[in-house]
């Protein structure tokens, strides 16, 4: 059970080792040619984007797990009549989505309360990158369909391309066309539509089973009830999650450009150092939607017992590294000269990246109840991670502990939400243990 969930998860860690391998090269290519300010205007930015692609992807991910149970039921018929139906009602959402942001990005700004000396170059990035949200729903989707059908590999090329892609894109549009701010984002979505057309005309091209006919283009009452069961919540899951950090980015924006700096190139670094254990609950989540799709509890205790422990055990190394080198990895992204953002982004560091083990355990316990069909479970943990995090995070900022305070806030949630997470898992494994 632990060798094939790892063998199924290798391919997605590095799938999305590789994307936030390019969002760094952004930040690192922005932050160093252009300034602390740009990289200030681009890491806000990042925080809002993630938001807003959470919400397909927390539908492309609901909608994987229904995949996954109809893959382990061997129910084409089911299979087909479902991505054709999710395919039209998460399409109809990236358009609605991108025509509500194009049209709302001043009040977006405000809401942000981005500071005057950013808020010209964090407009101008948006208004690119906001071209290539239908582009992120596209290669979501099909990756998650080739995933529920345990095929890791083909999207992690894909992104490995778009990856590459971005990076040359990036130092051509930055450094040798001189094209600034605009031309990181022309160079993002350039990549994010290359990705996304390639791996749809894939799946189309290669894969026979996911081949729609005309009449599996459409949204039945009893297909559209499943979805929604699915792909709803685990939409809402996705989107509280981000739209609490989208609000601590609010307030870390209040404190002015030289937080903001820190903060967008620490996240990077934070991102980038516990993406495997997102991934490896990922595959987990797929693990058991499929086992559960097959009737086997048994494999399902087993698997989550070995996943929980491998989860920690990662965590806790990746903590120690990241508190080490957490000095050098901010000098990545900004010149040493800038010694009061280097200092900030290690304070940061040092006092969120100790206990990864936190949220380790939360991306399980977010594919354990996805797969079983209690997704409203994930929510749950969701509201009590994030609804902690922000309002601690208001609260220590106000007093003497100053911008330390919206550090301290995150592991806090994380522990409430995972002590709430494993007390209702156990219930739920007592009661699956036979008389």
């Amino acid at each position: 059970v632990t060798k094939k969930m790892m063998l199924f998860s290798l391919p997605l860690i590095a799938g999305n080792l590789l994307q936030q391998t390019y969002n760094i090269a952004d930040t690192v290519i922005v932050g160093r040619f252009l300034g602390a300010d740009a990289l200030a205007a681009v890491g806000s930015s990042y925080t809002l984007m993630t938001f807003l692609t959470s919400i397909l992807l927390g539908l492309c991910m609901g909608s994987g797990a229904l995949f996954s149970i109809r893959y382990g039921e061997k129910n084409e018929e089911k299979l087909k009549e479902s991505i054709g139906a999710s395919f039209l009602m998460i399409a109809a959402v990236a358009i609605l989505l991108n025509v509500l942001v194009c049209r709302n990005t001043e009040w977006i700004l405000e809401f942000l309360q981005v500071p005057q000396q950013v808020y010209d170059g964090m407009r101008t990035y948006l208004e690119v990158v906001f071209t290539g949200i239908f582009a992120t729903f596209l290669y979501n989707y099909f990756a998650s369909l080739l995933r529920a059908a345990g095929e890791s590999l083909i999207p992690l090329i894909f992104l490995a391309v778009c990856a590459v892609l971005n990076i040359v894109l990036d130092l051509w549009f930055v450094i040798g066309l001189d094209a600034g701010i605009a031309g990181a984002a022309v160079a993002t979505v350039l990549s994010q539509w290359i990705s996304g057309i390639g791996i749809a005309v894939y799946t189309w091209g290669r894969c026979p089973q996911f081949r729609l006919r005309r009449r599996d283009f459409r949204i039945t009452k009893d297909t559209f009830g499943e979805i929604f069961q699915f792909s709803f919540l685990t939409c809402v899951q996705q989107s509280v999650m981000n739209l609490g950090i989208l609000m601590v980015q609010g307030l870390v924006n209040s404190f002015g450009p030289i937080v903001m700096a820190a903060f967008a190139a620490a996240v990077k670094i934070d991102s980038f150092a516990y993406m495997p254990v997102q991934d490896f609950g990922n595959a987990f989540s797929t693990f058991v939607a499929q086992n559960y799709g097959a009737g086997n509890h048994e494999r399902i205790r087993r698997g989550t017992k070995d996943a929980f422990a491998l989860s920690a055990a990662f965590s806790i190394v990746i903590s120690l590294l990241v508190n080490l080198f957490a000095h050098p990895l901010m000098q990545i992204f900004v010149k040493a000269s800038e010694m009061e953002v280097i200092a900030i982004g290690v304070q940061y560091l040092r006092l969120e990246g100790s206990f990864y083990l936190g949220i380790g355990w939360l991306f399980l316990l977010y594919g354990y109840y996805r797969a079983v069909k209690r997704a409203e479970m994930s929510v749950v943990l969701t509201v009590i991670s994030l609804g902690m995090r922000v309002a601690l995070a208001y609260l220590f900022s106000a007093t003497a502990l100053g911008v330390a305070g919206i550090w301290i806030a995150i592991p806090i949630g994380w522990a409430l939400a995972d002590m709430t997470g494993l007390f209702f898992l156990r219930r739920a494994f007592r009661s699956q243990k036979p008389a």
